[in-house]
């Protein structure tokens, strides 16, 4: 199978996909097939047909998608409405020139999309701390042309250090920050406080952000909202709450206790507002 390391250097368009592979991937968007339950099967055809990422466009931007060992990009792959819900309701919030936040970027399915809403004249703040899929990122970045997207190597925390973070059951998609005993394949990591990422990036205002830190959300934004003035405070905020069962305090309460609204609620994610 071809790996990051003898595909990354590779120019974007040196995967796209052959006649097979187009075929599967048409099928899928088209159909029943584009669902979560298929898409590992629609992958493994693919990577029959040939191993390896694949070049694509996912929303107006470009990407090269590692579709065997991840969920998200997976999803963006087979998927054309992956997230479109979430990016639609973040669009309606941030005109160009605006600033967008990325808190967990993966391999950049909002930052990069979000990139083309802001414009060249806008900022784009994405924060991911695994090495693997920051590379990834940043690949994506550069096929984008998405020179208005600051790339953060770090996780965002309560405090600035370090934490352990490691993937879950295959899926690079999944990492998250180690609460208890770490595996053997965890990492060190630097954290930054969400305040200090955006001071450094010289961001003063924020139109929205977007947070998927797979439980650490409240560590993250509890701080934030307690420490940064009202006018760094995104005007509209989508948050996962999959994994809500690990916080510590509930962060969705404490932004609506301090103005925010719920707008919306879809499976995995939490829309606010203010």
């Amino acid at each position: 199978m071809t790996t990051d390391n003898n595909s990354s250097s590779a120019p974007f368009g040196t995967f796209a996909p052959n006649a097979a592979q187009a075929a599967i991937i048409r099928l899928a968007q088209r159909s029943r097939l584009k669902r979560g339950a298929f898409r590992p099967w629609m992958s493994r055809l693919v990577n029959l047909v040939r191993s390896g990422p694949v070049d694509v466009q996912y929303q107006g931007a470009s990407f090269r998608f590692y579709h065997q060992g991840s969920a998200t990009e997976r999803g963006a792959l087979f998927n054309p409405e992956y997230n479109l819900d979430e990016l639609d309701f973040l669009r309606q919030h941030t005109s160009g020139g605006g600033v967008f936040v990325d808190v967990g970027a993966n391999v950049g399915t909002f930052a990069l999309v979000m990139a083309r809403q802001v414009g060249p004249t806008g900022k784009v703040v994405a924060i991911e701390p695994h090495p693997l899929t920051f590379a990834r990122l940043s690949f994506n970045q550069s096929a984008s042309k998405a020179a208005q997207v600051r790339l953060v190597q770090a996780a965002a925390g309560d405090k600035d250090g370090e934490l352990m973070i490691e993937s879950g059951g295959g899926n690079l998609g999944a990492t998250h920050v180690v609460t208890g005993t770490a595996s053997t394949d965890a990492i060190k990591v630097p954290s930054l406080r969400l305040t200090r990422i955006l001071g450094e990036a010289g961001v003063t205002q924020v139109d929205s952000l977007k947070i998927d830190v797979e439980g650490f959300e409240d560590r993250v934004l509890i701080g934030f909202f307690r420490d940064a003035p009202p006018s760094l405070w995104p005007r509209a905020v989508v948050i996962e709450h999959l994994s809500q069962n690990e916080w510590q305090q509930d962060c969705i309460a404490d932004m609506v206790a301090r103005g925010f609204t719920i707008a919306r609620k879809t499976r995995s994610n939490t829309f606010l507002s203010r």
